[in-house]
């Protein structure tokens, strides 16, 4: 590793891991990415520069067909830059969607750079949240894997095709 900072794209899609409660009315619910203040500000990262940008807000449960080929369309308009791009997404339906890009991104040359998907089981503003641990971890992961696609999630690794969340242990495994 050189001592060159690296640039990685983050775009988030919202799920659990940028939930906020509402104090107000007492829900949770995605309403804007809180990335940047709750994680990014907090780390350390003197060799990587972040940029990130908000897709949509939504709870990947209530993702539509529309919602997963519109990533997959950013993601293709960004690939030719060459940059990691690291996708927050929600637990629920993040393996569908990575297979969505996976499948659309199969064989093209451009990509470049590897795409690691991320969420957590509890929201950011949790005290006992894999938030941070699971961006901190893709982060890293995103400078160092191979060009293609992966979930990255609590401490480890999962390349696409064969990725699915095990809601019984409540994280993600190969099959």
């Amino acid at each position: 590793m050189n001592d060159q900072a690296t640039e990685v794209l983050v775009m988030t899609t919202g799920g659990t891991i940028e939930k906020s409660y509402d104090e107000f009315d007492g829900s949770l619910a995605n309403r804007e990415s809180q990335i940047k203040e709750r994680i990014l500000k907090k780390l350390r990262l003197p060799y990587t520069h972040i940029h990130v940008f908000s897709l949509m807000a939504k709870d990947s449960l209530h993702m539509t067909d529309y919602d997963r080929t519109l990533i997959a369309k950013t993601v293709e308009s960004h690939i030719s830059k060459g940059l990691p791009i690291v996708i927050l997404h929600g637990t629920d339906t993040m393996a569908k969607t990575a297979s969505v890009l996976f499948e659309k991104l199969k064989g093209n040359d451009k990509l470049k750079a590897p795409i690691v998907f991320t969420g957590a089981m509890k929201p950011m503003g949790f005290e006992d949240s894999d938030a941070n641990q699971n961006v901190t971890e893709a982060l890293l992961a995103a400078r160092l894997l191979r060009p293609s696609v992966y979930i990255s999630f609590h401490n480890r690794i999962f390349e696409l095709p064969h990725v699915r969340k095990n809601k019984e242990k409540r994280t993600f495994e190969s099959f």
